[in-house]
């Protein structure tokens, strides 16, 4: 099995941070409509501006592996990292989702986002990959207005 495969498997069958938790400043509730996969996702931070630190993503997801595994992934990347870190990895697994094949991904970047590289062919998987990135960049949103 490819180790990719692997690690989406891994994270979808154990995933990182999955459950609702306090304190949070942001959340939000995503429903990928074409599939029914869904996600609440909850965003933590210590501190303002870009410097400020994403102290924890916690969530509830129901879908399939890639939405699972992308969450767990999310969490796991983003969590304890500043904010301009966690908008630089998001937009690079969006660049990485939404190529098409062309963009493989940097993993210094997206870490084990690269797994999700391969879900780049099929835009139906796109959008259940991305799910979880949609709710966390409008629970961002929320949180930061939250702390200001």
């Amino acid at each position: 099995m490819d180790l990719y495969q692997e690690l989406i498997l891994d994270h979808s069958k154990k995933p990182v941070n999955h459950g609702l938790r306090e304190p949070f400043e942001g959340e939000s509730h995503q429903v990928n409509p074409t599939c029914g996969d869904e996600v609440t996702l909850r965003v933590h931070l210590v501190g303002h501006g870009p410097d400020a630190v994403v102290e924890d993503v916690s969530y509830d997801s129901m879908g399939c592996s890639i939405s699972v595994a992308s969450a767990s992934i999310l969490a796991e990347e983003l969590t304890g990292g500043t904010v301009a870190h966690a908008r630089d990895t998001y937009e690079a697994m969006r660049t990485m989702l939404t190529s098409k094949g062309e963009d493989p991904g940097d993993e210094d970047v997206i870490g084990d986002g690269v797994a999700l590289s391969g879900v780049s062919k099929y835009p139906a998987r796109v959008k259940c990959a991305l799910l979880s990135w949609a709710a966390f960049t409008d629970a961002l949103y929320k949180a930061e207005g939250a702390t200001q």
